[in-house]
């Protein structure tokens, strides 16, 4: 249940992070790398207060899975960005949130979950519920707005393969797994925007600093961390339908913010979304055993077999 509670929260921060970027006045990439830089100083700082290490040895075994997760996170963060600044908030919530589908399709081909005849319809009921809600948003796209849900189907699949990677780590808590993450990112972000655009900051302004400070704290080190640590306890097929908490907090906070109406219809799809969470969430007492357990129980019995 803390896992189930940790995800939620990191699914409503990440939720507001279109409305960040629609303010800071940087390219995707700049933002991506100070939002690595920030979140991982401010989980260093709180790495040092608690007096906890690194096991070095640990992260050795991890380190294929850590680096393929940090290039899809950094390729998350870009595209994702980029996204928000080519389209509105809802055009690019609907093409990032195909990420859950695929997801699903993996878990069951990577994973080897098993797909419940209840989960399937609660995705088709969350699809539809989020096509409701974003339905008058695609009907008028023009200009940059393709490009924009392309880039949001990019960052789907980062997206996708960031969340698979991450049930292959074993043995890091979430705090270390977050940090080596950022780090990671950040180390890899930074030669690709000095060949790619340099470090031009001409356009920067207090506000801007100051929206990154807030962003990169609360997105890059508190959501990350509560995303990596609720993940560990959590079916890849539950954080699919978790997962649709965050499109729907970008389109409440668009509201109250950017002042994007909400019409009936929409209203109507949010509905759905949410009650398609909640059926989804609700296990019966029967309920198979998640993944991570799956794993730990065949290790015992190979290690019993020898």
């Amino acid at each position: 249940m803390k896992e189930k509670l940790y995800f939620v929260l990191s699914m409503i921060i990440f939720g507001a992070v279109g409305v960040f970027a629609k303010y800071i006045n940087l390219s995707s990439c700049k933002i991506a790398l100070f939002l690595g830089l920030i979140g991982a100083i401010f989980l260093l700082v709180i790495f040092s207060f608690k007096k906890q290490k690194v096991s070095w040895d640990i992260a050795k075994k991890n380190a294929t899975a850590l680096l393929v997760a940090s290039i899809a996170l950094s390729g998350n963060w870009i595209f994702l960005f980029q996204a928000y600044k080519e389209t509105t908030i809802a055009n690019a919530a609907l093409s990032y949130y195909f990420a859950p589908v695929l997801v699903i399709i993996l878990s069951t081909l990577i994973l080897k979950e098993r797909l419940s005849l209840k989960k399937a319809l609660c995705i088709g009921v969350a699809l539809l519920g989020l096509f409701l809600i974003l339905q008058n948003s695609t009907q008028e796209m023009t200009g940059n707005h393709f490009l924009g849900i392309g880039y949001g189907l990019i960052a789907a699949s980062f997206y996708a393969t960031l969340t698979l990677t991450n049930k292959f780590i074993k043995g890091l808590d979430g705090l270390t797994n977050t940090l080596l993450q950022l780090g990671l990112s950040v180390i890899m972000l930074f030669p690709f925007l000095l060949f790619t655009e340099g470090f031009s900051f001409s356009s920067l302004t207090g506000k801007t600093v100051m929206l990154m400070l807030l962003l990169g704290v609360l997105h890059g080190g508190i959501g990350f961390y509560l995303f990596f640590a609720g993940m560990k306890g959590l079916k890849a097929q539950s954080i699919a339908v978790l997962s649709y908490i965050d499109p729907l907090t970008s389109l409440l906070i668009s509201a109250l913010v950017v002042r994007e109406v909400m019409t009936m219809q929409q209203l109507i799809g949010a509905a759905l979304l949410l009650g398609s969470i909640w059926i989804g969430e609700t296990a019966p007492s029967g309920a198979k055993k998640n993944t991570s357990q799956k794993l730990q129980e065949k290790g015992k019995n190979d290690v019993h077999s020898k």
